[in-house]
């Protein structure tokens, strides 16, 4: 499971986005107050995961529907964790690289079948033929934050929070302009670079938002990070606008400039990073 020290990016769709019965379902869910903040969400999570596999490593049990929510002025939307998938991925990734012999020992052949099997059925046979293509509405980075993940937003979409029991840094923005930017970003991108791996970054980041609603909501979260940053870290953060800078060199042929912002950005997460080798 993701070490807490994790940024996510989220996206909350409108009820419209799903069908009927979860429409349903989200309704009771929000009327009787079982939508989880943000702060407490990532602990929630982790707890669930490993609990589920704990719990005898044999089965991958039937976990609740969770999810944050967003309530605006127009609409109520909602991001589902989608526990059961994070479980049967966190058992298979488990094996991942290990010996046999360990591997069988922390996660049965009988689990990881089941979780091949639930993997297999979110992503392709009757759930697609019935609801469509799965949609994953939470992505998940440890020691820092994807640097494509900063295309999608602008200084002013940012809310910190900076009191002790409530530190946060978040920013949201409309989905329609999340997709506008990471295609101009991607134009940029093309012309300047080419297929350069940050270049098919951007482009994985843009496909994704394909996925969901016209009418959703992104959302970046520091999450755990914030821990680590003092107050005038987190005040003096201009990550989106380096990106910015950084494009707008690349635009105009400014090679130099683009470089700079690119290079101060790199140097301020890196330094984060390195954070996971001192815990």
């Amino acid at each position: 499971m993701p070490s807490l020290f994790a940024s996510y990016l989220r996206v909350y769709e409108p009820l419209t986005a799903f069908d009927r019965d979860r429409q349903s379902y989200w309704r009771r869910y929000v009327s009787e107050g079982r939508a989880i903040a943000p702060l407490e969400g990532p602990v929630r999570q982790r707890t669930a995961v490993i609990e589920a596999l704990g719990a005898g490593w044999t089965r991958l049990p039937d976990l609740p529907d969770e999810a944050y929510v967003l309530e605006t002025d127009e609409a109520l939307l909602v991001c589902p964790w989608n526990l059961r998938i994070r479980v049967a991925e966190a058992a298979l990734s488990a094996r991942d690289g290990v010996p046999s012999v360990l591997a069988d020992a922390f996660v049965p052949p009988v689990l990881a079948g089941q979780a091949k099997a639930v993997v297999e059925d979110w992503r392709s046979g009757a759930r697609v033929l019935e609801h469509g293509v799965p949609r994953v509405h939470e992505q998940i980075a440890t020691w820092g934050v994807p640097l494509r993940w900063f295309v999608l937003f602008e200084a002013g979409e940012r809310h910190l929070v900076t009191e002790p029991e409530r530190r946060a840094l978040r920013f949201r923005t409309e989905i329609s302009k999340a997709r506008r930017r990471s295609s101009r970003a991607l134009s940029v991108l093309r012309k300047s670079v080419g297929e350069a791996p940050i270049t098919e970054a951007v482009e994985e980041a843009a496909r994704w938002l394909e996925e969901f609603h016209p009418r959703s909501v992104v959302e970046l979260d520091y999450g755990g990070l914030v821990q680590l940053l003092p107050d005038e870290t987190l005040l003096a953060d201009d990550s989106t606008e380096l990106v910015a800078e950084g494009l707008a060199g690349l635009s105009r042929g400014e090679a130099e400039e683009a470089s700079a912002a690119y290079d101060k950005l790199v140097a301020r997460w890196r330094a984060v990073q390195l954070l996971e080798r001192c815990n």
